[in-house]
């Protein structure tokens, strides 16, 4: 049995067309309904801002009723607030209404256990083959109620402060957030403020079709010119969702997420905070990011990509921090998935540390050459039919062959949008432009 519909992320599409229509939506939250919330018979679920998110919660919430099943409405919750509660909330699982940094017309399902990780690919692909049958047996006596529950957002807060010490530690920060007009847009200026810091918002006012629209960590060139013309000491962007993190130096200048974890750990070893001795990448990570990890006496674990591979590399190795470069950034001892709010917060607390300018610190380390390009597609199934032909497959093959020893070549698909991602690096820059367009060229044949 495989998963169809099901990618890396829960189900996503088109709102309104197969499958993220009010009939689909309907029909899983009765398949989770009947074969998941067989304990508390309740369910969690929160959407981000965009437009069709009630349509769904409502289709989802009437799957969820007709089986039975207790409907605990959460509102519009960044996607880490729902993984944080939702062991706190008495429910079987979680349903997030979002598709994270795509734009206001796209939306997806992600599915939550009830310990806050991921639902196992055999689990979604028993879902998603009961949804197909449309076979449920449901009764007309045993039928679920809705619950409005309004205290998820302040158990979050809760649980997302609890390593900071005193009552204003960013006094004297000056930072420009840009919270992509989703799900964090009123509530991470509060909680910067709260803590001390100057704040200019950005992205701060959603109106249901705005999210991720020229703001937020997909687009943010408006957030690097802000930092630059208000001289602020560093610019901060979260995604529709709130599970990505994006920063600049006060210069305006993009720093790496590979960058930004490494200055994390650095910290957290110097106050003595760091779990565990690894950390925790993908194979899209720059190759220069392990050898710095190790120089610094720490294991080092690449993982392919995907936040559910990078925890559960976590969860294995006993880690305190693991990410990847698209700016999903996972700290164990506060997160159960990607922050934006928790690791801006731990970000700055180090950055005040150091009594230096962002700009004056990083790079930390150099990066090797490295070739990364998104190649679009015509659509999500085209993208399986080139990822996996015979003259694809082979030319990766050569390429891997010619960096073998002084680099990495990665073929991604992507699992929720339609591009094929091409990454290559190591220490010989004519190597790796040259593996890099191997592939590239071949692709674009298809």
């Amino acid at each position: 049995m495989a998963n169809k519909l099901f990618g890396t992320d829960g189900v996503r599409g088109v709102a309104n067309q197969y499958p993220m229509t009010a009939d689909f939506a309907t029909k899983l939250g009765m398949a989770c309904g009947l074969e998941v919330c067989k304990n508390h018979k309740k369910v969690a679920i929160a959407r981000d801002t965009r437009i069709s998110g009630e349509m769904l919660q409502s289709a989802l919430t009437a799957g969820f009723l007709a089986a039975g099943v207790d409907v605990k409405l959460l509102g519009v919750l960044p996607t880490p607030a729902v993984t944080s509660i939702v062991e706190d909330l008495e429910v079987d699982m979680a349903v997030m209404i979002t598709a994270s940094h795509n734009p206001y017309f796209d939306n997806g399902i992600k599915l939550i256990a009830s310990n806050g990780d991921k639902f196992a690919d055999e689990v979604t692909a028993k879902l998603e083959d009961m949804v197909l049958k449309a076979d449920f047996a449901l009764s007309s006596e045993k039928l679920g109620k809705i619950i409005e529950y309004k205290e998820g957002l302040e158990i979050y807060l809760q649980k997302a402060k609890k390593f900071i010490q005193g009552e204003r530690p960013l006094n004297g920060m000056r930072v420009v957030l840009d919270c992509a007009n989703g799900s964090f847009a009123q509530i991470m200026p509060q909680v910067f403020m709260d803590l001390g810091a100057g704040v200019i918002s950005l992205g701060n006012e959603p109106n249901g079709y705005n999210i991720n629209e020229n703001c937020g960590s997909q687009h943010p060139e408006n957030l690097f010119e802000t930092v630059k013309n208000a001289k602020a000491q560093l610019g901060i962007a979260v995604d529709g969702d709130g599970d990505r993190l994006l920063i600049c130096d006060d210069l305006g200048r993009k720093v790496p997420a590979e960058q930004l974890m490494t200055f994390m750990v650095k910290y957290l070893l110097k106050t003595g905070k760091y779990s565990g001795n690894a950390v925790v990448s993908t194979v899209l990570s720059n190759t220069a990011m392990e050898r710095y990890i190790k120089e610094m006496g720490l294991e080092y674990y690449s993982t392919k990509v995907g936040e559910r591979a990078i925890v559960a590399k976590m969860q294995e190795v006993g880690c305190g921090i693991g990410g990847e470069e698209s700016g999903h950034i996972v700290w164990s001892d506060c997160c159960k998935s990607g922050d934006g709010l928790v690791n801006a917060l731990l970000f700055c607390l180090a950055l005040a540390d150091e009594k230096r300018k962002m700009s004056e610190i990083f790079p930390l380390f150099e990066f090797d050459p490295c070739v990364f390009v998104s190649l679009p597609v015509e659509t999500r199934e085209k993208v399986k039919e080139i990822a996996n032909s015979e003259a694809v497959k082979k030319v990766v093959a050569e390429a891997t062959e010619k960096m073998k020893g002084v680099g990495r070549v990665v073929l991604h698909p992507s699992g929720t949008e339609p591009k094929i991602r091409v990454w290559v690096a190591g220490s010989d820059e004519n190597l790796v432009h040259e593996a890099a367009n191997m592939i590239i060229d071949e692709i674009k044949k298809g």
